[in-house]
C-alpha cells in the first residue's frame, strides 16, 4: 500500500506508524493491516494523504484539531470516531493544567489517532509501557488508551492536591497575591477537568451499550474499569474544587477582617499623634508668656514620647509590629 516511505517529523507535525509484533510495540516505515497510525498536529498534506490512502473520512481526521471539540462518538461507513478529552500540563511561571481533544478513528484494518500536541499518554503506548495493548486487537487497544487517559487525570489531580497543600501553607505565612492567583489557576484547572471528565463519562457509557463498537466479555470488564476510574476522578475533582473554593472564601474573609483591624489601629495612632502636634503648635507660637510651664522645653517632647510608646503598644498588641 503506498504511503509515506517512513515515519517522519516535519515542520508542521509528526506522523508515526506502530504495530504490535511478537508482543512488542514496533515502529514501521509503511502501513500494514492491524497497525496504529499516530498524527500529532498534522499538516493539510498529511491529512489528505491519510484520508485518501486509508479511505478515512476527512471530517473525522479534522475533528480533533478543534480545541473546542467536546467528547463524543460518531460512526459512518464502517468507521468509528471517538473524541476523548485528555489532560495536559504546561509549565511556565507556574504549573497550569488544561485539557485537549484526542481523536481515535477505528477502521476495519487500522487505528488512527489525531491530536494537536504530543501527549505522554500516547508516548507510553509508543514506548511499549502499556501491557497487553496490541494494535491488532483494536477494541481492547482503544479501551487501554481510554484507561490510560483516566489514570492520567487521577495522577494530575493528585499533583493539584499537593500544589494546593503547599500553597495553603504559604498563605498561612504570608498573604500575598501570588499564591492567591495560583490557587485561582488550580480552581480553573479543576473546572476544565470536571467538565471534560463528565463528557468522557457520557461517551464511555455510549460505548458500554455496545451498539456502536462490538464488545466482548473481557472488553466489558475493561470498560467498566475505565468508568470506575473516570467516576473516581470526577469525585476527586469535585472535592478538590470545593476545598479550594472554600479556602479562598475563608482567606478573603480573613484578609477583610485584618484590613478592618489595621484601619482601626491606624485611626487610633493618628488620634494619639495629633495630641503632641497640638501641644507643639502651642509652644511654637511667638508668645513670651501665657503658656503653662513655658520654661520647661522638654514637656512637648515627653508628651510625644508617651504617644509613641502607646502607639507601639497598640501595634504590638494587634500583631502589626
Amino acid at each position: 500500500m503506498p504511503f509515506f516511505t517512513r515515519a517522519r517529523k516535519g515542520v508542521s507535525g509528526l506522523l508515526s506508524i506502530y504495530k504490535t509484533i511478537d508482543g512488542k510495540m514496533t515502529r514501521l516505515d509503511s502501513v500494514q493491516d492491524g497497525c496504529w497510525v499516530n498524527l500529532t498536529y498534522p499538516s493539510e498534506d498529511e491529512l489528505n494523504t491519510v484520508a485518501v490512502t486509508l479511505g478515512v473520512e476527512a471530517s473525522f481526521l479534522r475533528a480533533a484539531l478543534d480545541e473546542e471539540e467536546t467528547s463524543r462518538i460518531d460512526t459512518e461507513d464502517g468507521q468509528t470516531l471517538i473524541i476523548i478529552d485528555v489532560p495536559s500540563v504546561e509549565k511556565d511561571d507556574a504549573v497550569v493544567y488544561s485539557t485537549l481533544p484526542l481523536g481515535i478513528i477505528v477502521t476495519p484494518k487500522h487505528i488512527i489517532t489525531v491530536c494537536l500536541k504530543e501527549t505522554s499518554i500516547l508516548k507510553d503506548f509508543q514506548d511499549g509501557l502499556v501491557r497487553n495493548a496490541e494494535t491488532q486487537k483494536r477494541t481492547s487497544f482503544i479501551l487501554y488508551m481510554l484507561l490510560q487517559v483516566a489514570k492520567r487525570f487521577l495522577q494530575y489531580l493528585k499533583q493539584i492536591d499537593k500544589i494546593y497543600n503547599y500553597m495553603e501553607r504559604q498563605l498561612y505565612k504570608s498573604q500575598r497575591n501570588k499564591e492567591l492567583i495560583q490557587l485561582l489557576d488550580l480552581e480553573k484547572s479543576l473546572v476544565y477537568f470536571n467538565t471534560s471528565l463528565k463528557a468522557n463519562e457520557v461517551t464511555l457509557e455510549k460505548i458500554l451499550r455496545g451498539r456502536i463498537i462490538t464488545l466482548y466479555e473481557e472488553d466489558h470488564d475493561l470498560l467498566e474499569d475505565v468508568l470506575i476510574e473516570v467516576r473516581q476522578a470526577i469525585e476527586m475533582a469535585n472535592i478538590y474544587s470545593s476545598i479550594i473554593s472554600g479556602m479562598m472564601d475563608a482567606f478573603a474573609s480573613v484578609i477583610s477582617n485584618n484590613l478592618n483591624v489595621i484601619m482601626k489601629v491606624l485611626t487610633s495612632i493618628t488620634i494619639l499623634l495629633t495630641i503632641p502636634n497640638i501641644i507643639f503648635g502651642f509652644y511654637g507660637m511667638n508668645m513670651t508668656n501665657g503658656l503653662p510651664l513655658d520654661h520647661f522645653w522638654w514637656i512637648p517632647l515627653a508628651v510625644a514620647a508617651v504617644a509613641i510608646v502607646i502607639a507601639g503598644i497598640l501595634l504590638k498588641k494587634k500583631d502589626l509590629f
